[in-house]
């Protein structure tokens, strides 16, 4: 495209198909996040290959790769509009981003938990209900938080997978099923973790009614296996070692 300087990309998989959505010859909001992740001012840099500069002039010739790790996560205002799911689609529905740095993965996803406003709990009660084609990747997440002494809540289909796997939980009604329900027990504070995962296609399910709850009484939420496995290693990052606050300038020295 013999584009000089920055140049935003944005891409699309389906079915191992790699497709180009748009490109645009500008910075995306990601330079910066890249920028404080790396301790290279790629701005600043782009601007002097557009005025004639080379890469090499500027001291740039090869990849910087960080000792730490470096999470970027959306903040998304769902609590601010009623009856809005928080499941994900292709919409923008961000309001920004928070970035978290440290040693390890977990911590840096613990970090931007907290910067994007949910407070992982380091002890309490975990409430999972997944559908069937995520419960295979959920036994892992289980049996950690098992191990690290939370205890297990689940509805019927998970409560049996779980069980089946040697995991003990307590088993709690589906909304549907009458009280008490799980979203009696996230309003009395028996939950201090959530769990869930669904597609959305029906705004009044159980699941909606879960997440909405967790909205509610600001409980930790993840709505995808991906997503609870992040939570996870981001919890037991926090319960062996409290995490500490530096510049981010000390990350690049």
């Amino acid at each position: 495209l013999r584009v000089v300087g920055l140049m935003n990309v944005q891409y699309a998989i389906k079915d191992d198909t790699l497709y180009v959505i748009e490109v645009n010859p500008r910075a995306s909001r990601t330079v910066p996040f890249v920028s404080k992740a790396t301790g290279v001012p790629l701005a600043k840099l782009a601007t002097k290959v557009m005025l004639g500069k080379t890469l090499g002039e500027l001291g740039l010739t090869g990849e910087v790769v960080p000792t730490h790790l470096s999470v970027k996560e959306a903040v998304l205002p769902f609590d601010r509009f009623p009856d809005v799911d928080t499941l994900l689609g292709p919409e923008m529905k961000s309001t920004g981003e928070v970035m978290g740095l440290g040693s390890d993965f977990g911590l840096a996803y613990a970090k931007a938990q907290l910067g994007a406003g949910q407070r992982l709990p380091l002890s309490g009660t975990v409430f999972i209900s997944v559908y069937d084609v995520d419960k295979p990747a959920i036994l892992p997440v289980a049996r950690q938080f098992a191990d690290m002494g939370f205890d297990i809540l689940a509805t019927d289909g998970t409560w049996t997978h779980l069980e089946a796997s040697g995991i003990m939980a307590g088993r709690i009604n589906k909304v549907s099923q009458g009280q008490p329900h799980v979203a009696d027990a996230i309003k009395n504070g028996r939950i201090q973790l959530i769990i869930n995962t669904g597609t959305g296609d029906e705004p009044r399910r159980d699941g909606y009614t879960i997440r909405r709850a967790a909205l509610k009484f600001k409980v930790p939420y993840a709505t995808t296996a991906a997503g609870a496995l992040a939570v996870c290693r981001a919890v037991a990052a926090l319960r062996e070692k409290p995490f500490s606050v530096k510049p981010i300038q000390d990350y690049h020295v």
